[in-house]
């Protein structure tokens, strides 16, 4: 199996340091557009928003529990071992954490790609009946959302399960839907995070999860009101969606790739630093033989 070098680590930093450094700020009609929900409220019939406060609800409980947003991780460790030329079902989530990082990265890509063809799908249909069907593509958008994320965390060796790892898919979520300022504030957040202890800091700060929800609603909302023509609706739903779930995806991808490159870095020094210290002392020992 190849072990990656700290040099080749570096290069791979560099290009995730890139991609973090192109995300722009949102478009100034994103921004004049992000009308209030309790003004949209005003506009349309109440039951179509009624998913709004459910959202609230599903997200709160995919925080504490993971709720029926939770996926198995068979299918993920499966195309990890196929990867990296393993038996099928013998790879488990512990040991998928120290495969090469381009088999990681192979597979993520992957993911993005179904996923994204699966909501495109996915919004095509909820489309054809227009504002009769918008009450359900959110929630089924924030569903796929999340469950993309989960497996992008599976892809690079984390547990979704773990609340933690929940509360870092949160924090990709909303990074995939905040404008400039809050993605730098959001990368400054998550910069330690791989070095583990900031999680309890984290779960505390996410009490505000809310806001999470908020944004995310206020930056995908206003665009699904295109969908309210029917027939119209079913191309705009469709690629509405699948750039969502793009977006979303590719965010997990490069952030949870971006943690396993810290790791294993912190981890090749580490054993270098230990063999260092250890040579002044075996030299000593082998000249008082």
């Amino acid at each position: 199996m190849i072990i990656e070098s700290e040099e080749w680590l570096e290069t791979e930093l560099k290009r995730i340091q890139r991609w973090e450094k192109e995300q722009k700020d949102l478009w100034f009609w994103e921004k004049l557009l992000r009308l209030p929900f309790s003004l949209l409220d005003r506009i349309l019939p109440g039951r179509i928003h009624h998913w709004a406060g459910n959202l609230l609800d599903e997200l709160g409980t995919y925080i504490q529990t993971g709720g029926q947003y939770l996926i198995t991780d068979d299918h993920v460790l499966n195309r990890l071992a196929a990867r990296a030329s393993l038996p099928e079902g013998t790879l488990t989530l512990y040991s998928a954490s120290s495969l090469p990082i381009r088999c990681m990265n192979e597979v993520s890509e992957e993911l993005k790609t179904s996923r994204g063809r699966m909501a495109k799908y996915q919004g095509a249909t909820t489309g054809v009946g227009g504002v009769f069907t918008l009450a359900a593509d959110i929630p089924t958008l924030l569903g796929l959302s999340l469950k993309v994320l989960q497996e992008m965390a599976l892809a690079y060796g984390y547990d979704p399960r773990r609340k933690e790892e929940r509360v870092f898919i949160i924090k990709c979520l909303q990074f995939a839907s905040s404008d400039y300022v809050g993605k730098q504030a959001i990368l400054k957040d998550l910069s330690a995070f791989h070095r583990g202890g900031a999680e309890r800091e984290f779960i505390a700060r996410l009490q505000g999860w809310r806001e999470v929800i908020a944004t995310y609603r206020d930056h995908w909302g206003w665009k699904k009101m295109f969908q309210m023509i029917p027939v119209a609706g079913m191309i705009l739903g469709a690629y509405i969606n699948r750039s969502a779930v793009e977006e979303v995806a590719e965010t997990g991808q490069m952030l949870y790739r971006k943690r396993r490159v810290l790791e294993k870095m912190d981890t090749i020094r580490g054993e270098r630093d230990a063999g260092e210290k250890g040579v002044p002392e075996n030299k000593e020992k082998e000249g008082g033989r």
